[in-house]
């Protein structure tokens, strides 16, 4: 008790009170004393602190918790007023006792002290005024850094959390919410490039609500000019309705909600998604969700979201896929990025410029009837609108989303399908019809002179001019001059074209490679003695897409489906025992999991003929012996998916460390296989098929360079794996999610094309091979045309593959050697053969070498120094594949096993791959391309046979 009193006694406010309260009291009862000054001025003091208690009880009566700035605030504010004003008074009053200065006067010179300017025009002259100039001096050095301190500490706070989003800029401006648990630089970059991609978000702002503190690689982008005033960092979470408040997640137009694909657990890690997914639809109802599921088993979980983006699902989609249309995950992923395809545009190789120019195609929609493009086909079928707007503009029109349905897209609904004025048009383009060069006036010009070049693509002339083209009136009426269609009746399309000077050919040799006759509809109960088509019986997950698949007959027992055992039904311990006709797929996995389902299910679809169903080899836990028994030596892919717990590493990038290795571990042993895998990060692509000295990887990697100091977002599109199919990166597919703000179907797109959903009356995606037989269409319009007119086909791009120089054009310019210097470069290149030479000629040719280049002097020697350097470099590369190559067959042979068709496998010619998207109408066709097309659902009877 006596300690509490003592407590009260030496406060300072107690002190003032008796200050001010002693002197009034003993005046009023001793006469003489009525005279005696009273400070109360002091009384500032007690009113700042009065003040202080007063808005600490109006916040804790409207329930205000963020308030701590505010008051600290305040608490300086009334501070430095109460130092002025005791500072000012008490100078003024002592003065009178000597030089007498006014209020004025007092004013200023507290100015001048505090400030530390100190004129020395006004001073005091007296001990008591100079006493307490020192007392105030004293008090502001000690009080004044205590309290900015304190302030610039919650600043700094402030700062880290981020901070609110006003509720007054709201009003006034759009922002959206991306929710996650950890930024990473790689992660922002990608979403705020692709997001601002699209001007309409320019004027967007990006709130971040991330419960982890800024790195020092996202604070130092985040003060970049262009993202620091539209992207705001807040440190909060989800899970906590005052962070969403801060956030204004109710007023948000969109909310992204994506998962840390770096977790050792990825299950924990989908938890967390979707307890922030539940959060934010219990705080704001009306918010648009995107949301991304590492796991397909949970994303049922999320079903109420608007978008979803299953990772897993997409990832085995893609690696299923790319077995049977190659690069099928580079066409995709170049699909879904935001590009102006000008990447390569500035390289000495041609196929960089095409490539490059056709990645920067996307897909648009629009509504017929608002349409220049497609308005004029209405009533018309969906191919003959197809192939006459890609003749005419240069765009490719691969769905529909019919005015009945209002839902549904529907890729290549064939030619049973009429065009209406409400249909949503869904076309593949380098930039959409409202920001094209056309007008509306153009519409009304006339049709009989189409454009000689496209204004959307400015790649090239215009594949056929129909007029030109004489038509047998025995075909019935031409594709130009197609009339309106009632919706009774099925329109009638031109069967084969014969090309002028080329000999007309049957379709059905195009499409050897189907087991039923094209022309031909399907009446749903055909099937071979081995298969029926029918739904899983079996779903792995909750929630996994029932679709209609090639289903065995007779369930294969158990035993008969494990390679490394003998049974009562077969004798040899290798694939050799089952007799399979087509080639294999190996999936290499160290565990089986749910996902592999999204694999088989597109290679097992029901569109797919019985003659295109490869057998599909699951290798667990293998090694160089499992592999060869497996029947890796007439494999036509080898899949290599990693186990998910290597994803995670202390150094991010190192995640992907145990793939790349293992794959260039099978590339080196077995390097004609055709090896697919992804990778976690997409700047791991570059160590892929990786050689030291190979001249074109390192033209490759200065290519990539470039690019991306020009500020392109597909750099890595130029790596020889990733153009070619055989690697790719699930990262990339965040753009898909990014897109669906702006293009809402294109999730939906994505599904049909990798076959993870069907929509009836929907077409899937599907290759051909273009053969001798089929170059006589010399062009890719002319095979538009081929295609939608007789089986109702949409081509969409063509995968090309093109033998590779020894060197990059920079290196092997006008290089002539000593001996060849009259030859042309390309026969001084045909002359390094890829095989061991004779030791003695090898010899003797070095020795001639050196002598000419002794003879013909220093500059000689220097000019050929890079090219024997590389000759000798592809000799020792030479050496060592077939070095490994024995090494192979010899074990091959240990275990019993045939070498047949293995030197086949390994004899591989350099060369590179590609994919193009909506090529120009004049690409001459080549052989053993390999065209994309979208095939019309094979349910649909055919009524024109």
């Amino acid at each position: 008790m006596d300690g509490n009193i003592w407590q009260q006694v030496l406060q300072i406010a107690f002190l003032l009170e008796m200050i001010n309260t002693v002197p009034f009291v003993i005046g009023i009862f001793d006469h003489p004393l009525q005279n005696l000054f009273i400070p109360v001025f002091l009384n500032c003091w007690l009113a700042k602190r009065a003040l202080e208690s007063m808005v600490n009880d109006f916040h804790r009566a409207i329930h205000r918790t963020q308030s701590a700035m505010f008051n600290q605030l305040l608490i300086l504010i009334s501070t430095i007023i109460c130092l002025i004003f005791t500072f000012i008074c008490g100078v003024e009053h002592l003065q009178r006792a000597g030089k007498k200065l006014s209020v004025f006067d007092s004013f200023y010179f507290c100015i001048v002290t505090f400030s530390t300017v100190g004129f020395g025009d006004v001073l005091p002259d007296i001990w008591p005024s100079k006493l307490l100039v020192v007392i105030m001096i004293c008090v502001a050095l000690i009080v004044l850094p205590i309290q900015f301190e304190e302030l610039a500490y919650l600043w700094m706070e402030r700062q880290k959390s981020g901070g609110d989003y006003s509720k007054q800029r709201t009003e006034t401006e759009r922002h959206v919410v991306l929710c996650v648990s950890s930024v990473k630089i790689d992660l922002l970059m990608d979403f705020l490039n692709e997001f601002y991609a699209h001007p309409r978000l320019q004027e967007y702002y990006v709130i971040i609500l991330c419960p982890a503190e800024q790195d020092a690689a996202v604070r130092r982008v985040l003060r970049i000019p262009m993202w620091s005033h539209r992207v705001i960092y807040l440190q909060g979470s989800a899970l906590k309705d005052q962070d969403l408040v801060r956030a204004k997640l109710d007023n948000a137009e969109a909310c992204f909600i994506l998962t840390c694909r770096c977790e050792e657990d990825r299950n924990a890690a989908d938890y967390q998604t979707i307890l922030r997914a539940w959060a934010v639809k219990d705080f704001a109802p009306s918010c648009t969700l995107f949301v991304q599921i590492l796991k397909a088993e949970n994303k049922f979980h999320v079903k109420f979201a608007d978008h979803i983006v299953c990772e897993e699902e997409f990832k085995y989609a893609m690696l299923a896929l790319n077995c049977i249309c190659p690069a099928t995950s580079t066409f995709i992923t170049l699909l879904v990025h935001t590009s102006q395809g000008l990447e390569g545009q500035h390289s000495p190789e041609d196929w960089h410029r095409i490539y490059g120019k056709c990645s920067g195609n996307e897909v648009y929609s629009i509504v017929l009837k608002e349409s220049i493009f497609f308005s004029e086909y209405e009533g018309n079928s969906f191919t003959y609108a197809s192939f006459n707007a890609y003749n005419k503009y240069g765009i490719c029109l691969i769905g529909v989303c019919p005015d009945d349905t209002k839902k549904n897209i529907l890729l290549n609904p064939g030619p049973e399908h009429i065009m209406k004025p409400l249909d949503v048009c869904f076309y593949i383009s380098l930039t959409k019809e409202e920001n094209s060069c056309f007008k509306r006036g153009c519409k009304n010009s006339p049709k009989t002179q189409p454009p000689t070049s496209s204004a959307i693509t400015s790649m090239g002339t215009v594949a056929i001019d129909l007029q030109e083209l004489s038509i047998p009136s025995s075909l019935g009426p031409s594709l130009s001059a197609e009339t309106n269609i009632s919706e009774t009746r099925k329109p009638n399309m031109v069967p084969v074209l014969e090309l002028p000077d080329s000999p007309s050919f049957q379709t059905a040799d195009m499409f050897s490679d189907q087991s039923k006759n094209p022309y031909q509809p399907y009446t749903g109960d055909e099937g071979s003695n081995d298969y029926v088509k029918g739904y899983p019986p079996d779903l792995p997950y909750i929630g996994s897409s029932p679709i209609l698949c090639h289903l065995r007959k007779k369930k294969t027992p158990k035993c008969c489906m494990q390679l490394e055992k003998t049974c009562n039904h077969k004798d040899e311990e290798d694939v050799k025992a089952y007799s399979l006709k087509n080639k294999l797929i190996i999936v290499s996995a160290e565990t089986t999991r749910n996902g592999l389902y999204n694999f088989i299910l597109p290679l097992r679809a029901s569109y797919r003929s019985e003659n295109e169903l490869c057998p599909i080899v699951l290798l667990l836990e293998h090694d160089l012996d499992d592999l060869l028994r497996c029947g890796v030596s007439f494999a036509a892919s080898m899949v290599v998916v990693d186990k998910e717990s290597t994803m995670s590493a202390e150094e991010d990038y190192m995640a992907d460390a145990k793939t790349i290795i293992n794959v260039q571990t099978l590339f080196r042993l077995l390097s004609g296989l055709n090896i697919i895998t992804e990778l976690t990060h997409p700047a791991n692509m570059r160590f892929m098929q990786f050689s030291a000295k190979d001249c074109h990887s390192l033209a490759f990697s200065k290519l990539e360079k470039k690019e991306r100091e020009k500020g392109s977002n597909l750099s890595f599109i130029f790596r020889l794996p990733f153009a070619a199919g055989r690697v790719f990166s699930i990262g990339m597919l965040d753009t898909l999610l990014y897109q669906c703000f702006v293009k809402d179907y294109m999730i939906t797109i994505t599904r049909l094309l990798l076959g993870l959903e069907s929509t009836p009356k929907s077409g899937f995606l599907c290759s051909m091979s273009i053969t001798e037989e089929e170059l006589c269409i010399e062009t890719y319009g002319r095979l538009y045309e081929m295609l939608s007119s007789t089986v109702g086909d949409i081509p969409i791009g063509i995968y090309r593959t093109e033998s590779q120089m020894l060197e990059p054009p920079e290196v092997s310019l006008h290089k002539v050697s000593v001996f060849e210097e009259g030859k042309d470069p390309e026969e001084q290149d045909e002359a390094i053969p890829c095989e061991l030479p004779d030791i003695q000629t090898h010899s003797l040719r070095r020795r001639s070498m050196q002598w000419a280049s002794n003879l013909l002097g220093p500059w000689h020697a220097e000019r050929d120094a890079d090219r024997l350097s590389q000759q000798r470099g592809v000799l020792l590369s030479c050496s060592e594949r077939l070095e490994l190559t024995e090494l192979v067959k010899k074990r091959m042979k240990n275990l019993g096993l045939s070498t047949h068709g293995f030197d086949r496998m390994n004899n591989n010619q350099s060369s590179h791959s590609y994919a193009l998207i909506n090529p120009s109408p004049d690409t001459k066709l080549e052989l053993n391309d390999i065209v994309y097309i979208i095939r019309k659902d094979p349910l649909i009877k055919d009524e024109r046979y």
